[in-house]
């Protein structure tokens, strides 16, 4: 039985800290106010323009957010490099694409089997991998997205070469999105309504819930692996249970992201999955800013569209795109929005002016032999 006197008390602080700034102008208020105008605009954006150009590419922009955002998990939160993270996207796309077209489920009703099959991908591959650190994890994980394309390309239930046409949009109950809806005489056809529902649910899903994961028990757990193993071990933090729980924390949002990616555009094939996109997905977490929720935005927002307002330079215009990547790597190389960024006009956390600490002595002298 412990008692007061036998407990351990960690030992008060020389300084007092300063209080955190509050008012619009704190960090975590105003960053708050951001997100919040920015996803009201998202939602407003259709009555301003709605064409269908417009709405597809900002519905795929979305869905690179929430992949991303599964990737900053890993990457970002827990320090895995993973460079075939896409696989985990065509799980996902592959087992709802092929229990809505060859069996009659509901996109809906895929999700429980998508999760399974998330979770039993990124156990198989993350269970006697994840021991590995740095560079050879990246080449086993590149092999494991070589394998899923590969293998889909060769089986007859993924459609082989072909891949699977006429995926479904989401429906619920027995009402479509196909169906569209008029609300106060304004018609929203299956685009529209597919473009709110990857909004709300899963730009807003995976924003909130990056953000709790990132600031709980088990953020700071990643964050520690990610800092330096060894030492988080030493503090009794299981390295491995960690790093597994992140990579199958990926998995899920990847295979989610898959099921979107499979809906928007009714069709997939092996070429959906290639390296080139994993490559792009981990340059949107670098670009952005790895841990960073507002960088990861920033950074998939950057390489989605990016190529599309640079279409007008035709042949010219993936070069260009290239350059521009450089270019920021090179002027902001912890990439657009680092994780600890605070905007210069901001209210900043002042530390009180203090006496400075001296040497502290040994805890107790050596006795003198007698």
């Amino acid at each position: 039985m412990t008692t007061d006197s036998t407990r351990l008390h960690a030992p008060a602080p020389f300084i007092d800290r300063a209080p955190q700034p509050s008012g619009i102008l704190a960090p975590n208020t105003f960053m708050k106010t951001l997100g919040a105008v920015c996803f009201v605009t998202a939602l407003v954006l259709p009555f301003i323009s709605a064409t269908p150009y417009l709405i597809s590419i900002l519905t795929s922009a979305f869905i690179y957010i929430v992949l991303a955002m599964g990737l900053n998990v890993v990457v970002g939160y827990a320090g895995l490099l993973d460079l075939g993270y896409i696989a985990f996207m065509a799980v996902g796309a592959y087992t709802s694409g092929i229990l809505t077209t060859r069996f009659g489920f509901s996109m809906l009703e895929t999700i429980p089997f998508v999760v399974v099959a998330c979770i039993i991908a990124g156990v198989i591959i993350g269970g006697p991998t994840l021991r590995l650190r740095t560079d050879y994890l990246a080449i086993v994980t590149l092999g494991f997205g070589e394998i899923v394309r590969i293998t889909a390309n060769n089986l007859t239930v993924t459609g082989g070469p072909t891949g699977i046409h006429g995926i479904p949009t989401w429906s619920f109950f027995g009402w479509s999105f196909a169906d569209g809806v008029t609300i106060g005489g304004l018609y929203f056809n299956s685009k529209i309504l597919f473009y709110y529902f990857v909004l709300v649910v899963g730009v807003g899903g995976a924003v909130v819930a990056a953000a709790r994961l990132g600031k709980g028990k088990m953020g700071r757990a990643w964050k520690s692996i990610r800092d330096d193993e060894d030492v988080s071990e030493a503090m009794g933090i299981n390295g491995y249970r960690t790093k597994l729980m992140a990579y199958v924390i990926g998995a899920i949002w990847g295979g989610f992201a898959g099921t979107l990616m499979g809906a928007h555009l009714t069709a997939i094939s092996p070429n959906s999955f290639l390296f080139l996109y994993s490559a792009l997905v981990l340059m949107a977490v670098v670009l952005g800013g790895m841990a960073s929720t507002p960088g990861v935005i920033i950074g998939a927002l950057f390489v989605s569209l990016a190529p599309e307002f640079l279409r007008e330079f035709s042949e010219w215009r993936f070069l260009l795109f290239g350059l521009l990547l450089v270019v920021t790597m090179v002027f902001r190389p912890k990439g657009i929005w680092p994780e600890n960024a605070v905007l210069p006009f901001l209210k900043k956390r002042q530390v009180p002016a203090h006496e400075p600490v001296g040497a502290t002595g040994p805890v107790a002298e050596p006795e003198e032999a007698s």
